[in-house]
This record gives C-alpha cells, structure tokens and sequence, in this order.
C-alpha cells in the first residue's frame, strides 16, 4: 500500500468556503505495486495528472483547504464509485448491467492505462481489490466529506474544485473549424452538481487568466461530481479539466518551459475562486 491515502493542506485561517482536490495526482508507485504490472515506471503514469498536485498547491495561501492523492490512480481511481469493480481483472466478480467505464478497463481499480494499455498479465483476488479501497479510497472520501463539512458549517455552503488534468487530444473531436481550442473544460454535469452562479464565477477567474474556457463537452464530470454535487443541499462540485500540453512534456512527463508560467496564472484563478460566496456574489441552490 503506498504510504498515504492522501495529504491534506489547510490554511492558517480558513476564510473559504471552497475545498480543492486533486484525486488523481499521487505519484506514490511502490516497489510491490510496479512488482504486480506488466508497465514500466514511465508507461504506468501515463494516466496520472502529472503535477495538478503542483499547480494548485496555492490554495491555502488563499484561506481553502487542499487534499491530494498519495496513491496513484493507477492503483485506485478515487474517482469511481466503490462499486465499479471490473470482472476482468478481478475474480468473482459478476457483470451487473452495462458500465462503459468499466467495459473499457477503468473501474475502481483499472485494468489500463492511458491508450489502453494493459496493467496487469492476469486476474486479481476480490480480497485485494476490497483491500486497496478499503485502505485508500474509502480514508480518502472520507477526509474530503470532513472538509466539505467543516467548510460549510463555518461558511453556510462549501464548494468543491475537483482538479484534473486531460491530454491534448481529448479536444480533437470537440473543436470545431474556427473555433478556439479549450485550455480549460469545467463539469457540473449540466448544471446538476452547481449552482449557475457557481460556475460562472468559476468560468470568469480562468477566462481573466487568459484560458479559454468551455463547458461539459468532452467531460461533464464522472463520480465525484455526481456524489458531492448537492448544490440543493448547499453543496457545490466542479470538476476542472485543464490540457496538459499548457505546462507538460506529455511524452516524457516533465514541466515544460510554460509551467512556471501557467503555475502562476492558476494561483490568481485560485485567488479568485477563494473567495466565492463573499461579499457580492453570493451562493444559491439550483
């Protein structure tokens, strides 16, 4: 098991109502982990949001608590239900109607990797695959719900900013003749995880940072928003997909020359994303 579930950044004064997150940045690849897969250890991180961790790490500067994976998605993908289990890779496992998430290796635990790469050479028990979400995603989920909780409690409504990378090529398809290729797409799976004024704000602090922004095309938002979006209930998910190619070598998976650059205009959208719900814009459940 890696060494943590995750790691957890609060600000001195928590001023915020907003949490951000980031689920599929752990890098922490243990030996008996890269032992079980048929992967290299540069092929085996090809689906992780490589330095999101990095990029939003500001938060607390701004008075919002930060939690970030210590395992890679590789491992556990925190951001499947606990019921997504494939029964391609792990034994006793029945089929139950059509998941296509889980048809195409990437359940609770994957069965690939970034262009379908296989993990593993064969099966593993239910036992160990029970195991890892018991140890990983569960403390997790957990710790996320504490702060989403403790937030709103002090503030009336919390926020969650779930922050993701995506390839450079997840826009071929989206993009359009003339049109300008998205840096950014935001998911409130069409306006049931947040409420509208929510996403604006969102929409507007990464538009004056001079990325163009679209919405839920290719990626409304998968479990997390779905589950902690309860805009009714006071609580508001937004799933951030930012394109890797601003600040990565996606090949070599390494900061390229803008990342000190990109790092800098994210921390003035956190800034501005900070302080949703104070002073004039406040929130409302839709």
């Amino acid at each position: 098991m890696p060494s943590a579930a995750y790691d957890v950044s609060l600000p001195a004064k928590p001023t915020s109502c907003v949490v951000f997150a980031s689920p599929h940045s752990g890098r922490d690849y243990t030996w008996s982990f890269l032992r079980k897969t048929v992967l290299n250890e540069h092929a085996i991180r090809s689906s992780e949001d490589a330095f999101v961790d990095e990029l939003y790490a500001c938060a607390p500067l701004y008075g919002a608590a930060f939690i970030q994976a210590g395992a890679p998605r590789a491992f556990v993908d925190l951001n499947r239900s606990p019921d997504e289990l494939d029964p391609a890779l792990i034994e006793g496992v029945r089929r139950v109607g059509q998941n296509p998430r889980v048809a195409s290796g990437l359940g609770i635990i994957p069965r690939v990797v970034a262009n379908g790469r296989a993990i593993y050479r064969g099966k593993m028990t239910l036992h160990e695959a029970q195991d890892r979400i018991a140890k990983v995603w569960t403390p997790y989920h957990d710790k996320l719900q504490a702060l989403l909780d403790a937030a709103r409690a002090r503030h009336g409504q919390t926020v969650l900013i779930d922050c993701h990378s995506m390839p450079h090529e997840a826009m071929d398809g989206v993009v359009r003749k003339g049109m300008r290729r998205p840096d950014v797409v935001l998911g409130d799976r069409f306006g049931a995880a947040a409420g509208g004024e929510v996403v604006d704000r969102i929409e507007a602090a990464f538009s004056a940072a001079g990325f163009t922004v679209t919405r839920n095309a290719p990626f409304a938002g998968a479990y997390i928003t779905q589950a902690y979006g309860k805009p009714a209930k006071g609580q508001h998910a937004v799933q951030v997909e930012i394109d890797r190619s601003l600040y990565m070598n996606e090949q070599l998976i390494r900061p390229n020359g803008d990342f000190e650059t990109v790092q800098a205009a994210l921390q003035s959208v956190v800034a501005e994303v900070a302080q949703i719900g104070q002073g004039r814009v406040p929130l409302a459940a839709e």
